[in-house]
């Protein structure tokens, strides 16, 4: 059953526990949800509207309304789901899982998939939807293999190597396509479809990655360091090191050029590079991993999933 709440009504309720932010960053979780028995493992928001997919090891996908207050639940995966994504202005998302599928659905009526893609030979780890090409989408496996899909029709036509973890096309024109494998992140240019970049300095496995609005700039975090990586230069310009090496997940903050956050174990700590380089201010936010964010840049929102099976709304 879906419940919905706060955790400190009318006190802060993200705790500040490291440092102050000195240029006035506002950051405070603003609602709590909960829905699953089971680890969550992935979120995305709707490009528009304020709907929220959250999924996990429950096998199901949740969808949120947060406008209405209403829950939506579907089921079609027979293991656990790895990651979700809305396709731009449509209610339409899909979601990978480790039964070897992605899957299509419509958030307006997500009882069941509409759509099974079948192809991989492994787990599937991540999928992404091109800003654009709206029939175009990517998905990688844990065999390292990259499919681009062509949904209207419910093929593969093309698959490439590089991609183990994650999969996240370019924003705007989504001329590029970066997948994460080991400790590398691979650029891929889609007119060539050949490897344009390869961005290497983590020391561990890459956890999670995020393309910033204007597609010039790329954060990642592994356990131990989040990097911040200019496209143009193909050079990290910023690294922060895990004093606790649980660096889970990323994404920038709505709002603020350059500012990220991160996901680690229980916390949300907020990065400001420019102004911090070494330093974070950490927000106790979940009593497990963290190893989803998703950001609505139309209603200035972050959301945090974790393994404690809650889900947090920031602002």
């Amino acid at each position: 059953m879906a419940k919905r709440g706060f955790h400190q009504t009318g006190e802060v309720i993200a705790r500040e526990i490291t440092n102050p932010n000195p240029v006035g960053i506002s950051f405070k979780e603003t609602d709590s949800l909960h829905s699953t028995e089971s680890k969550l493992l992935c979120c995305h928001f709707h490009s528009q509207r304020k709907l929220l997919a959250t999924a996990g090891h429950e096998r199901k996908v949740v969808i949120w309304d947060l406008e209405n207050d209403k829950v939506n639940f579907g089921e079609g995966h027979a293991d656990v789901i790895t990651d979700v994504c809305f396709k731009p202005n449509s209610t339409v998302f899909a979601t990978s899982s480790f039964d070897r599928t992605v899957m299509i659905w419509d958030a307006a009526k997500p009882s069941n998939p509409f759509q099974n893609l079948v192809g991989h030979g492994e787990h599937v780890m991540s999928t992404d939807f091109h800003p654009m090409k709206v029939g175009l989408l990517s998905s990688c496996d844990s065999n390292d293999e990259i499919r681009l899909w062509n949904v209207s029709e419910g093929d593969c036509k093309l698959i490439l190597k590089g991609g183990s973890r994650q999969v996240r096309f370019q924003p705007g024109l989504g001329n590029l396509l970066a997948s994460s494998t080991g400790n590398t992140i691979n650029i891929f240019d889609l007119e060539t479809n050949n490897i344009q970049q390869q961005l290497q300095g983590h020391a561990r496995d890459i956890r999670s990655f995020c393309w910033d609005m204007s597609g010039n700039y790329l954060a990642s975090v592994s356990e131990d360091s989040a990097r911040i990586w200019s496209i143009s230069n193909e050079k990290c310009i910023c690294e922060l090191v895990s004093s606790d090496h649980m660096f889970q997940s990323c994404t920038f903050r709505p709002g603020y050029a350059m500012v990220l956050v991160i996901g680690s174990n229980e916390l949300l700590e907020l990065w400001n590079p420019i102004f911090q380089r070494n330093r974070t201010r950490a927000y106790l936010a979940h009593d497990g991993l963290i190893p989803s964010l998703a950001v609505s840049h139309e209603h200035g929102i972050i959301a945090s999933v974790s393994h404690d099976q809650w889900i947090k709304i920031w602002r």
